[in-house]
């Protein structure tokens, strides 16, 4: 097995390339070329057949199999098909029939051809009676080599992977992948050059039965060595060898060379990263972890447009220089403009130190407009961060002070000096989009009255989402938060981008943006106390597309004896899309008794 990661680009859709295709051909031809040019571009399931060709066979499956790889259907749109062609197709496609619904388990088809002509053109009727399906009656895996003593969890790991069971039908593909992802389990710690060494399926026609066995050598344990760098020419190598997580002797872990890569792909140096491991069973100590690398440019300029139902559309664009004082320091200056936030930042960072600790000073300057309350903040200080596959850290000292306007009584301003710090934990069974694990970030800072501050306070955030699965196509998540400025002083004495308020798509849905805070003469202002959950149902009716149902409550509050509960509830659909989970949601708010939509994109978190 070779772990390995490339750059992945957007390509545009398949339909937006046949349009742009057609529509060149349209204008720049004449109108039977172009016809003909059209023609050429579709698909073969859309292009105008030479013979008709119907498949009649259930089930659907094996029908799908049958109408994509029978050379009879193939060669519908072949207007080169001669009578003797034609006629070697129609003989040959019992015996192809019985050759392909093996591979679905149907070992003893009946099939029917039926050729006619009508107005001139030839018509194939294939008809399939597949007979009974070959189920599994025994499965036989054996494994040999160290794994036998050594590591018994690996041995039960791989068994697990084996997806087929007794009962299960038989088909060439199941078979496949089923050996494929034990072996690939096997070879995913310790065992490297794991390889199957025998392999039988023992088919019974007449009883349609099915006996499988399979045996994997497992192999000696590897063990992972010292760092093969190529690729850096911009940037040094050391970079590289001090992110790297992975010590020399420790034992081959998949995932550890995938946190390699991730750790790699964190900085911002490096556009592809591809690791390869050697699997040479003769040398398996210490084995070399080749990393290849293609880097960024020292200039990059990036930009995006967006939408939200929370902030409206959006415009951002930052640029990074990734080589400041000729030493390979990360500047980079970033903006965004929505119709209720302005926002820009100014970051210097260092590079990343031994296990990637990155330290960094930054300045930004935030304007925000919602609820009737205008914060103007200003946020300055200096930063250690660490970033890895599952967990993230982050130390700082930052110094905020914000402006607050109200419809009554005139600004505040409020200032402090804040070291805080800051976990994130991420353990879930897949990053993009998950069904079970959790995702846990907290917060904790401080600040002392006179200290670069107007009052003496400690602050704590955390949020969590938890992910439940419900049989195959359900699940259920759950999601809190709490949040709370603990001071004897007024809110107004905290900076408000440190307080808290709630409401929207990924708070308490039925409410607006940021709506419930504390309600004076029309300005929502921030609050002190925070508590917001959601409990949500989701049913997936294929691998991409599902809907769900939730409840949403919450409360933002300055005296928690006066606090008042704002429950939503709603239904909306969920889009596993190629960029990442979309959710579309319509919410009531019982309190404000509206109907509201939002559109999502990510995990919020």
């Amino acid at each position: 097995m070779r772990p390995s990661a490339a750059a992945r680009h957007a390509h545009a859709g398949r339909g937006a390339g046949w349009f742009a295709a057609g529509l060149i051909a349209t204008v720049l031809l004449p109108a039977a070329p172009a016809r003909a040019a059209l023609t050429d571009l579709l698909p073969w399931s859309h292009k105008p057949t030479v013979y008709d060709v119907q498949i009649d066979a259930t089930p659907r499956e094996l029908r799908k199999l049958l109408e994509a790889h029978l050379d009879i259907a193939r060669f519908a749109t072949r207007k080169d098909v001669s009578d003797d062609q034609f006629g070697f197709l129609v003989t040959a496609t019992p015996q192809q029939v019985r050759d392909l619904a093996s591979t679905d388990g149907y070992f003893s088809p009946v099939v029917r051809t039926d050729v006619r002509t009508v107005n001139g053109k030839r018509s194939v009727r294939v008809s399939v009676d597949p007979g009974p399906r070959t189920t599994i009656s025994a499965i036989d895996l054996s494994f040999r080599g160290p794994v036998l003593t050594e590591d018994k969890k690996q041995e039960n790991a791989a068994r697990f992977a084996f997806s087929l069971h007794d009962g299960d039908p038989f088909t060439q593909s199941g078979w496949s992948d089923a050996k494929g992802a034990a072996l690939k389990t096997l070879q995913s710690r310790r065992y490297l050059g794991a390889k199957i060494v025998q392999s039988e399926a023992r088919i019974d026609p007449l009883k349609h039965d099915a006996k499988l066995s399979v045996t994997f050598d497992s192999g000696p344990t590897f063990t992972m060595g010292a760092l093969d760098v190529s690729g850096t020419r911009r940037y040094p190598a050391s970079i590289v060898t001090d992110v790297n997580p992975v010590s020399p002797g420790e034992i081959y872990d998949v995932n550890r060379v995938t946190e390699l890569q991730r750790q790699l792909q964190n900085t911002p140096y490096y556009a592809s990263v591809a690791i390869d491991v050697d699997d040479n069973t003769q040398k398996p100590l210490e084995t070399p972890l080749h990393v290849k690398v293609s880097e960024y440019p020292y200039n990059s300029f990036r930009g995006g447009v967006g939408y939200s139902t929370d902030t409206g559309p959006h415009v951002q664009g930052s640029y990074t220089y990734l080589n400041t004082f000729g030493a390979a320091w990360p500047l980079q200056v970033q903006g965004r403009l929505d119709q209720i936030q302005q926002y820009g930042q100014i970051q210097l960072s260092m590079p990343p130190g031994p296990r990637a600790w990155t330290n960094s000073a930054l300045i930004s300057y935030t304007t925000t407009d919602v609820s009737d309350t205008r914060i103007y903040s200003v946020r300055g200080g200096v930063q250690r961060t660490r970033t890895s596959q599952n967990y993230d850290y982050s130390y700082s000292l930052f110094y905020y002070q914000d402006r607050l306007d109200q419809n009554a009584g005139p600004p505040t301003i409020a200032r402090a000096l804040v070291p805080q710090w800051s976990w994130t934990r991420r353990d879930v069974d897949d990053p993009l989009f998950p069904r079970s694990g959790n995702l846990v970030h907290v917060e904790a800072g401080f600040a002392v009255k006179n200290a670069l501050a107007d009052a003496t306070f400690a602050r704590g955030y955390m949020r969590g989402q938890q992910y439940l699965p419900i049989g195959r196509d359900d699940l259920v998540l759950f999601r809190a938060e709490l949040g709370g400025v603990f001071t004897g002083s007024s809110s107004s004495n905290v900076p408000a981008s440190l307080l808290f308020r709630a409401g929207g798509s990924n708070s308490v849905r039925g409410y607006a943006f940021d709506s419930i805070g504390n309600d004076v003469d029309g300005s929502i202002l921030p609050t002190k106390y925070l508590v917001t959950g959601s409990a949500e149902y989701q049913h997936w009716f294929n691998r991409d597309w599902g809907a769900a149902t939730f409840f949403d409550v919450g409360t933002a509050t300055d005296t928690w004896g006066e606090k008042v509960f704002y429950p939503g509830a709603g239904f909306g659909a969920r889009w596993r899309s190629p960029v990442g989970p979309v959710n579309i949601d319509v919410a009531y708010g019982f309190r404000t008794r509206s109907v509201r939509p939002y559109l999502t994109l990510g995990i919020a978190f």
